[in-house]
């Protein structure tokens, strides 16, 4: 991270590593969460990423760990959820104009906007569309 008190995005991919003790990435997700929380970093995430996660969880392991999952969220104080507006959803659809972000989800673009209005440019994620749209991956 690049300050000590940086605000970091959390994407769907990097909570579903932390959730899913089996997941490849789960080892990698551990050890940067850890160096997030020793350097006090703030978290953020959306709306959409906390359901697009939930939906996740539920479908592919049991509905005990995406509501466990849910809960553990209320007691992490340093996350912030940001909402997803109409005029959000919006503004995500020029991110498809882009060649470079092929296959791009919908809940990608819509985190690259919440992301630009709240000037957060660091991101924990395994998705590469992150720093194709400019944004910095954490790892």
């Amino acid at each position: 991270m690049s300050r000590k008190t940086g605000e970091v995005y959390v994407d769907t991919g990097a909570w579903i590593a932390l959730a899913v003790t089996t997941d490849p990435l789960h080892a990698r997700a551990v050890n940067t969460w850890a160096r997030l929380e020793r350097s006090g970093s703030r978290l953020a995430t959306s709306v959409p990423v906390v359901m697009e996660t939930f939906t996740f969880l539920e479908r592919n392991t049991t509905r005990t760990v995406a509501l466990r999952w849910k809960d553990s969220l209320a007691n992490l104080r340093r996350l912030r959820v940001l909402e997803c507006r109409r005029a959000d959803l919006t503004a995500s659809w020029r991110w498809f104009e882009r060649r470079e972000l092929h296959k791009l989800s919908s809940v990608d673009a819509v985190s690259f906007v919440l992301m630009t209005k709240a000037s957060l440019r660091e991101v924990f994620t395994f998705d590469h569309h992150f720093a194709s749209a400019g944004f910095r991956i954490i790892d």
